[in-house]
């Protein structure tokens, strides 16, 4: 497990937008608040730079010598996220072509080719000069390549290189056509040169990847892409490692979680995970929760919080400034799930651009007596503390969350049925059930190790790749518990429909068939009755056939009343639940009320509240309990917790928690 040498509190700073004779009362400012990191360099390619060859570290060397003076952990980055506008001019293959087929020109960011050779060789040139630069300082903490991939290009480039991975895949065209179906509407590839790339002038239309004529081939064109941009990485990577092999190299993620991206691909290539976390005003709690645990599951070790807001932000429709006590509650939720550092974007902020108006640790008003920057201090006092207690501490959960990038992109490519799929949407539905309990739960990927959790919850499990049916059968059969929804088993790697019935090659394990799915349009709901009550459903209901599964319950209108809606089926020593709708949050809520008990899965805390409690154990097996109100309201701390210290104040735990209050308790 990659582990920093301390709990880092700081974010991204921008010196080389200011005068240097304010460097130094910047870092005073930064001290003032506990500070202890910097980010730097993520956006100067220009200035080390000017023209091809030409480079000037200069600004950078005495950047970087004032932030080692004042003993700040530096993360430094590579800077080629944005490229300079000499590269446009003389290189216009640098520059990405859209869904719609338009070539870019010099603006933006997040705006290269990663097929453009150009680009590959330009920023290899920049990062080697980096890196041989900066390798020995020992206030090297981590290494930042990059920023916040994401996105594609549909240029002739990456059609090249398309085609050669393509032949890597498949080896043959009969291989190619027949995973992707070929022979409907006469689209029977007979010479490699004939794929293009699927955006919205051929195969694809409507919004980028959520319509497609061909989804094995769109399918394979997002892997494709996110397997480019993983060299992009992989490239700088390997720069750095031959001259400093042992400091961590990562690169931030971001999104909800970014569809262009295949996150769990890329883990094994990041030292350590690291996030970008920006909740908008009016995001359910459990979200950013949810994002959190996904992050920390993606290597099951601590990830770094590399972004954040210390209040707005620029780019929602409305920001509303965090109310008192709310940033503090944020970050250290993030904490909660599994964050070894707090670092905000910004620390200080801009006086131009499309982000002035994002908020920093020096604000406009270059001011320390404000609301924000108290509150800034005082947590910055509160890390320091327990820093050294919460640093490698790890989460261990017993239950967990399937979430693939595969099945992100395949589902949301259905054409039919109905047009509401929203595999997101999907996941936070069951994700709920066990935040709402304080159950730790991992967010994980179908190749992870099920037999590590008593409960393994995968929704609308949409494709099942080869190998994973027969995982998932020997992980029931061995006392494991599974649940699947609607919508699941349907398809193969390619997207292609297992032939017999649904749900395919879970039919077994799921002890049923479905023989076809009803869509529920809009301002109609069905109903399901469960335990002797009716819940409202949505979305579809499956017509399902029990077998071996027993029916739990039962729809109670429409012409498929009285017919099985939720089964479960005892499978070897394990059981199986299969939910054929989109049931609502409170009937879901009582079917999980019987699963989490069969599976046997314990809540943190067993009293009822309206409190998030998670926990982290220390390496020497200290049990850390995070207990947040995530509320503009005053909550009771559960009885459990009475007796408990906190070690933010070094105090026993108090009784009543006010608005956005935080205690972290050990026995």
């Amino acid at each position: 497990m990659t582990q920093l040498k301390r709990f880092l509190y700081g974010g991204d700073y921008n010196p080389d937008q200011w005068p240097e004779d304010t460097w130094s009362e910047d870092i005073k400012v930064f001290k003032k608040a506990d500070l202890n990191s910097a980010t730097i360099n993520v956006f100067s390619w220009s200035l080390l730079e000017s023209r091809e060859g030409q480079y000037d570290f200069s600004k950078l060397d005495r950047i970087i010598q004032e932030l080692s003076d004042a003993n700040f952990d530096i993360v430094l980055a590579t800077s080629t996220a944005a490229m300079p506008a000499w590269m446009f001019k003389k290189y216009p293959d640098v520059a990405r072509v859209d869904y719609q087929g338009r070539r870019h020109v010099f603006g933006a960011r997040h705006n290269f080719c990663p097929n453009s050779k150009n680009y590959q060789v330009l920023a290899s040139k920049l990062v080697e000069k980096i890196a041989e630069r900066y390798s020995n300082n020992p206030h090297i903490a981590v290494w930042h390549v990059n920023n916040e991939y994401g996105g594609n290009c549909y240029c002739e480039n990456c059609q090249n290189a398309f085609r050669t991975w393509l032949k890597s895949k498949y080896q043959t065209l009969d291989n190619l056509n027949e995973a992707w179906n070929m022979n409907v509407w006469s689209h029977t590839i007979h010479d490699w040169d004939q794929i293009v790339v699927p955006n919205e002038l051929g195969d694809a239309w409507g919004p980028e990847g959520s319509e497609t004529i061909v989804a094995g081939l769109s399918i394979d064109y997002l892997r494709f892409q996110s397997d480019s941009l993983q060299n992009l990485f992989q490239m700088e990577k390997s720069i750095i490692k031959k001259y400093d092999p042992n400091t961590p190299v990562t690169t931030n993620f971001h999104g909800l979680p970014n569809k262009m991206v295949d996150y769990q691909k890329w883990a094994k290539d990041q030292d350590i995970i690291s996030y970008d976390s920006y909740p908008t005003y009016d995001a359910p709690k459990y979200l950013p929760a949810f994002l959190y645990d996904l992050m920390r599951s993606l290597k099951h070790q601590p990830f770094m919080l590399m972004e954040s807001a210390p209040s707005q932000v620029n780019w929602q429709p409305y920001s509303p400034l965090k109310r008192p006590g709310q940033m503090a509650a944020t970050e250290l939720q993030a904490v909660a799930h599994g964050a070894d550092t707090v670092q905000f974007f910004q620390l200080k902020q801009a006086v131009g651009g499309s982000e002035k108006f994002h908020s920093a640790v020096i604000a406009h008003s270059q001011r320390t007596d404000t609301r924000v920057f108290h509150e800034l201090e005082d947590l910055g006092k509160k890390l320091k503390k327990i820093g050294p207690t919460v640093l490698g501490s790890k989460t261990k959960a017993r239950a967990a969350i399937v979430f693939d990038w595969d099945n992100f992109w395949s589902y949301e490519y259905v054409d039919g049925i109905s047009q509401d799929f929203n595999y997101m949407e999907s996941i936070l539905d069951y994700y709920r059930q066990f935040y709402e309990r304080n159950i730790p739960t991992d967010v994980i990927s179908v190749d992870d190790d099920f037999s590590q959790y008593d409960l393994v919850v995968a929704p609308v499990l949409y494709m099942v790749k080869a190998g994973l049916s027969k995982k998932i059968n020997i992980y029931v059969k061995n006392g494991g518990n599974f649940v699947t929804t609607y919508m699941s088993g349907m398809v193969n790697n390619s997207d292609n429909v297992y032939l017999g019935v649904y749900p395919g090659p879970l039919k077994d394990v799921m002890g049923i068939w479905v023989e076809e799915s009803d869509a529920i349009v809009p301002g109609h709901k069905t109903t399901v009755s469960l335990n002797g009550k009716d819940y409202k459903a949505g979305l579809v209901c499956d017509l399902i056939h029990p077998e071996n599964a027993k029916v739990l319950a039962k729809y109670s209108n429409e012409f498929y009343a009285g017919t099985a809606a939720v089964t479960e089926n005892k499978y070897g020593q394990g059981k199986a639940w299969y939910v054929g709708t989109k049931l609502d949050h409170i009937g879901l809520t009582q079917l999980f009320n019987h699963i989490v008990l069969t599976a046997n899965v314990e809540s943190l805390v067993g009293d009822s509240h309206k409190l998030e409690v998670t926990k982290r154990v220390t390496q020497s097996g200290q049990e850390l309990y995070f207990v947040l109100n995530m509320s503009n309201g005053e909550r009771k701390l559960p009885q459990k917790f009475v007796e408990y210290q906190n070690i933010l104040t070094g105090q026993q735990a108090h009784d009543q928690m006010k608005a956005w209050d935080v205690q972290i308790l050990v026995k």
